[in-house]
């Protein structure tokens, strides 16, 4: 079991009684039922179940990517549960960085370009956006595949470019949902290495994982099963 800590300051992230139902037909199956979580600043935390327990979907309204049937969430102390698609878009682009499986890079644009893309989104000026995307680029060791597209990469180099994106608006947290899923063992461990090391200079990180061994690199696990949560809670 985990221990419980005390602490002083507020969550960077917290759901209070969170559902999320979906409609079926005349069925309603609840994928979430009742989490309540907090999340505080420079934590890593690893968020593991078998398939179906609320993962996935757990992931998304804490990214903000989708909004609970009821019950509320806190970012930064905002609660996010009932915001447009337009806020909650403005909300993403700033304060949360995604990194996906399946890398999800344009694949017509060069590795520089898909890193840049985000921040034209937040309206960040041409020079300043090509800056801080050859900075983030170099930060994961690719300098010398900027211009190259995703499809002249390797899967290892595809998911740096991936974690590169997620920092260009230099949010606080990274969500990372399965991000070793499409790899092998060392180049897995390896993109572990990456998030840990953001991890210690400063960034929330957020992982959804079922492999064991990349969970146990987290400071804290949250279990999940048939919807909520029963191990790692606080």
């Amino acid at each position: 079991m985990v221990k419980k800590v005390k602490r002083k300051e507020d969550p960077i992230i917290e759901l209070k009684d969170v559902w999320k139902i979906y409609k079926m037909g005349l069925v309603e199956v609840p994928a979430v039922q009742g989490l309540n979580l907090k999340i505080y600043p420079h934590e890593f935390v690893a968020i593991m179940g078998p398939s179906g327990s609320g993962k996935s979907t757990t992931m998304n309204m804490v990214g903000c990517l989708d909004v609970p049937t009821k019950g509320q969430i806190f970012l930064n102390g905002q609660d996010i549960s009932t915001l447009h698609e337009s806020d909650l878009a403005h909300i993403r682009g700033r304060t949360i960085g995604f990194v996906f499986q399946q890398f999800n890079l344009m694949p017509s644009l060069t590795a520089l370009e898909n890193i840049i893309l985000p921040m034209t989104f937040q309206g960040v000026l041409p020079l300043d956006r090509e800056k801080r995307g050859r900075k983030v680029l170099t930060m994961v060791g690719l300098e010398d595949r900027m211009h190259h597209k995703p499809a002249e990469l390797s899967g290892g180099q595809q998911q740096r470019v991936a974690i590169a994106r997620s920092l260009a608006n230099d949010p606080d947290v990274i969500l990372a949902d399965e991000p070793t899923g499409n790899l092998d063992t060392t180049t897995g461990h390896e993109i572990i290495d990456m998030l840990y090391d953001l991890n210690k200079e400063g960034k929330t990180v957020i992982m959804v994982t079922h492999d064991k061994d990349i969970a146990d690199r987290a400071k804290r696990t949250v279990q999940l099963k048939d919807g909520k949560i029963v191990d790692g809670g606080n």
